[in-house]
């Protein structure tokens, strides 16, 4: 099961502005920027957005890993330790990309984190990511070049993805600029016709 308060070490104080995510997601002036997760999973990365001040939107569209999360969020938000940040979390259990395209609103951050392909290393990954690599399958090509446009189309001021650190561009996009840490990189675009502030 999902649990939030394992992520507490990380976001005690001092900390916290030192995930990777959290250094690619931010933005400036702005009291409560809104990030919008299009590939929630079980909601990790949402929560850390979260507990840096972003309202956050999760879209999982999988009925089971779904599931998961919003138990995770019920027990978040019952501990007082996590009932504040799991309040400016809310998932909604459709496809992202459709859901995109009439946001009505315009978010400040898209997170994309589609899912890697699987290891050829011995070493195996953390159980709960090989329930997700059962349940949900890696983006091909075409899927990440959809999901990409659907996140450029709703106009924030930047996307930021989640690769392995020697993982190629997604859809072969160059990035920005990318924050780059042992096991992952984030790739930030910045759309042309937005200025980082």
């Amino acid at each position: 099961r999902g649990d939030f308060s394992q992520l507490l070490p990380r976001i005690r104080k001092g900390r916290l502005s030192s995930e990777l995510l959290v250094r690619a997601a931010k933005v400036r002036d702005c009291a409560e920027p809104w990030a919008i997760d299009a590939t929630a999973g079980l909601g990790e990365d949402s929560f850390l957005l979260a507990a840096a001040g972003f309202r956050v939107s999760m879209y999982e569209s999988d009925p089971t890993v779904a599931a998961l999360v919003r138990d995770a969020l019920d027990r978040a938000q019952a501990n007082p330790d996590l009932a504040d940040i799991a309040c400016r979390m809310e998932l909604f259990e459709e496809d992202s990309i459709e859901a995109m395209s009439h946001l009505g609103d315009t978010p400040d951050v898209i997170y994309l984190d589609p899912m890697f392909p699987e290891r050829r290393k011995s070493a195996a990954v953390k159980k709960k990511f090989q329930l997700l690599h059962v349940l949900e399958n890696p983006c091909d090509e075409a899927e990440e070049e959809t999901l990409i446009r659907a996140a450029f189309a709703a106009g924030p001021r930047k996307v930021v993805i989640k690769r392995p650190v020697k993982g190629g561009h997604l859809a072969g996009i160059k990035p920005s600029y990318s924050i780059t840490g042992k096991a992952v990189r984030y790739d930030v675009l910045v759309p042309p016709s937005t200025k980082l502030q």
